[in-house]
């Protein structure tokens, strides 16, 4: 079981549809994948039509497997189940500061479906936390999205170097760029930028800007779903194919 992380630590650079996207692909690739969703703001679930548990609650996300494993919801895909968020995931560092060896409790949670899942999908706050930590720890890849902007390029070069101040490994970070527009020579500049600063860690992808994305909240599905031959969908089924091939 591979465990791969949509993050950001900016918010709206589209985070949230990078996991629904590269998670509905890779089920229909065959994969089996779950999509837990880590964000309080529930939108993972929201987008699959899925409600949360009200039994998950507080910190048994992280020591009750049994209800952990009951809150798992099935979709309308084959191969793809969510862990759908509520509201009380938003004191999840409230409740790990209080564990023993916190900075391993959200691996030790995953664990426990290990041989139910050949993928799990995170769906992350944008932040740097206990939580966050947790999740770089745990993952195999951080697949960050990137708008071709200054601010994004600068909190990209952040995460980066948190990585490396707390002795964790920067080649789990892969960044993609995300909402780029093609006829603005700003997007074009960062870019061009940030794959010759940034070589490694930047994936060859670029999911355009496109009301398709925007409009996932109106069908409640993934892109491909309503759009599967557009560019949008076309730039998440080749994001899904270059993480598998880096992890």
């Amino acid at each position: 079981m591979k465990i791969i992380a949509s993050y950001s630590n900016k918010g709206g650079v589209g985070k949230t549809a990078s996991a629904v996207n590269i998670a509905y692909c890779l089920a229909q690739q065959g994969h089996r994948v779950l999509l837990c969703d880590l964000d309080p703001q529930g939108a993972s679930g929201f987008y699959f039509r899925v409600k949360p548990s009200k039994k998950l609650k507080g910190d048994r996300f992280f020591t009750d497997v049994t209800r952990f494993t009951d809150a798992i919801r099935g979709s309308d895909f084959d191969d793809l189940d969510i862990l759908p968020a509520n509201m009380t995931f938003r004191d999840f560092d409230v409740f790990l500061a209080r564990m023993k060896n916190s900075q391993s409790r959200l691996k030790k949670a995953l664990k426990s479906v290990k041989g139910d899942y050949d993928y799990i999908v995170l769906d992350c706050p944008p932040n740097i936390s206990t939580l966050s930590e947790n999740v770089f720890r745990s993952a195999d890849a951080v697949v960050v999205p990137v708008i071709p902007t200054t601010l994004s390029e600068r909190t990209f070069e952040q995460l980066g170097e948190f990585f490396k101040e707390h002795g964790l490994a920067r080649k789990k970070i892969l960044g993609f760029f995300s909402m780029a527009q093609a006829t603005k020579k700003l997007h074009g500049e960062t870019i061009k930028r940030m794959r010759k600063t940034h070589a490694r860690r930047m994936l060859d992808v670029v999911v355009p800007f496109s009301t398709d994305v925007e409009k996932m909240g109106v069908h409640r599905t993934p892109v491909g779903v309503f759009a599967g031959t557009h560019d949008a969908a076309r730039a998440y089924d080749r994001l899904a194919v270059e993480v598998i091939k880096r992890i």
